[in-house]
């Protein structure tokens, strides 16, 4: 049965009287772990085959690869023009380097939609400040604790990989260069006044990693101190840093050196490790993207490569005020394809500054592509997800959503996935930040009959509750 005829089943047996499977959702909000996160449920799960999703993975970590030797392979080493094409001032370049080598480990959460043939990717998001980890796998877990739900996993081979858990592995490993034997000290540190702005989502990331039996500590950079070359919080020695503050933040803030002077030294003293690095801050700009997806920019990359990419990327560009200036062709072919092109801001995420092409006239849209190149902006194919049917628990009716999805991949592999959901019709950027009404909904992929393997530690297969 195909992950579209499992939903099928799913709504069938969710609209039969008096049906368990409307116990899900109201277990998933009295959730322990999910108590801080007060946001919006879609009323089903999502369901993605597991062959399709590995596929797509093993192309995005490739992929990844391809971002990350962008400075050799397409500069040819230099780093000066790879950082000006991106459009990072000397005040972010000089913290990215200050922090250490610029070649990032694999960890993040890459977004993308299913156009009904495939999954296409619209952005990494390479780094540890990228969200939603605790999010997808707590509500996963709470599914899971329902024997409804329990049971219906079970008839349909589903399971699911727990993003925590997966956090949890990595951190372990890391920390073990500066904790050897024993259990690191993690502390989760946002920049000044970050816990105001995303506070409830980190309490949420350390409930679950506290639940997944690894303890974290939640601050901000100006609570910790040093002390003999090591990094304290209180009285506590600090092992790993999970970073949550952005470069910018050190660059753009008076004094931010200052505050930031703690953590660079003990990180150089090999006393506290950071996870991850500042560089992934270079790589997950939407600028590396277009450069692997403009044919001209990417000739030294070999057919295989290409045909990959072009695979998962939809069609992307860089603008740039030299781009507006000297390729008119790009210029005109973003006017002339308006209503299928939609622009981003290259450091922004969660669709902040981003306009929507086909939501917009030829006006606005010429003015706010000149408007965003000074930023530094992409221009992406529009991609347009597939209908997900899911059932009104209220009215009984059977509505269209659409759905962006997360794939979380640490250095170990593939950790998970998570879902956003919207109606449809009331918006094309599905994004917690940018629409009122996003969803946040749990992603079981479909075991292949023949998958009889026994999981990771942050793999439940189908019907179990860890």
């Amino acid at each position: 049965m195909s992950a579209e005829r499992v939903a099928a089943q799913y709504n069938e047996d969710f609209r039969a009287p008096g049906s368990d499977l409307r116990e899900v959702v109201p277990h998933v909000r009295k959730f322990p772990t999910l108590a801080v996160w007060n946001g919006k449920y879609l009323a089903r799960p999502l369901f993605v085959d597991e062959g399709e999703i590995r596929r797509f993975d093993e192309d995005l970590r490739h992929l990844i690869e391809l971002t990350l030797s962008l400075p050799e392979r397409v500069f040819g080493g230099d780093l000066d023009g790879f950082r000006s094409l991106l459009g990072i001032g000397d005040g972010r370049w000089e913290a990215i380097r200050r922090f250490g080598d610029l070649r990032p480990p694999c960890f993040g959460r890459a977004d993308m939609y299913h156009d009904g043939t495939s999954f296409k990717l619209l952005e990494t998001n390479l780094g540890s400040e990228s969200g939603g980890w605790a999010l997808a796998s707590e509500i996963s877990q709470a599914m899971m604790e329902v024997e409804a739900f329990a049971g219906f996993a079970r008839r349909n081979r589903l399971g699911y990989v727990h993003p925590i858990r997966a956090v949890a592995e990595t951190l372990r490993r890391f920390g073990a260069q500066v904790a050897p034997g024993r259990e690191p000290v993690v502390a989760l540190l946002e920049w000044r006044g970050g816990l105001e702005v995303y506070g409830k989502l980190w309490l949420n990331f350390q409930a679950a990693l506290r639940s997944a039996g690894l303890d974290i500590l939640v601050a901000e950079v100006p609570d910790v101190h040093e002390r003999d070359g090591a990094l304290y919080l209180g009285d506590q020695r600090i092992d790993v840093v999970y970073r949550a503050f952005v470069p910018d933040q050190i660059a753009e803030e008076p004094g931010g050196w200052e505050l930031a002077a703690p953590l660079l030294r003990a990180h150089r003293a090999g006393r506290m490790h950071l996870w991850t690095p500042l560089s992934t801050n270079v790589f997950a700009n939407k600028a590396c993207l277009a450069l692997l997806s403009d044919p001209v920019r990417r000739r030294g990359l070999g057919a295989d490569e290409c045909r990959l990419i072009d695979r998962v990327l939809p069609w992307t560009r860089l603008i740039t005020p030299d781009v507006l200036r000297t390729d008119r062709a790009l210029l005109g072919e973003c006017l002339e394809r308006r209503e299928e092109l939609i622009l981003k801001v290259n450091s922004r995420g969660g669709g902040v500054g981003a306009v929507v092409g086909w939501e917009t006239d030829d006006a606005k849209w010429r003015q706010a592509l000149h408007d965003s190149a000074g930023e530094g902006c992409v221009v992406q194919q529009r991609v347009r997800p597939r209908p997900e049917l899911v059932v009104d628990p209220v009215s009984g009716k059977t509505e269209e959503w659409h759905a962006a999805y997360g794939l979380f991949y640490t250095p170990q592999g593939f950790a998970g996935l998570r879902a956003k959901a919207v109606p449809a019709g009331s918006g094309s950027i599905i994004s917690f930040t940018s629409h009122e009404d996003a969803h946040a909904a749990a992603v079981f992929h479909q075991r292949e009959p023949s998958a009889g393997v026994d999981p990771r530690p942050h793999e439940a297969p189908a019907g179990a509750a860890k």
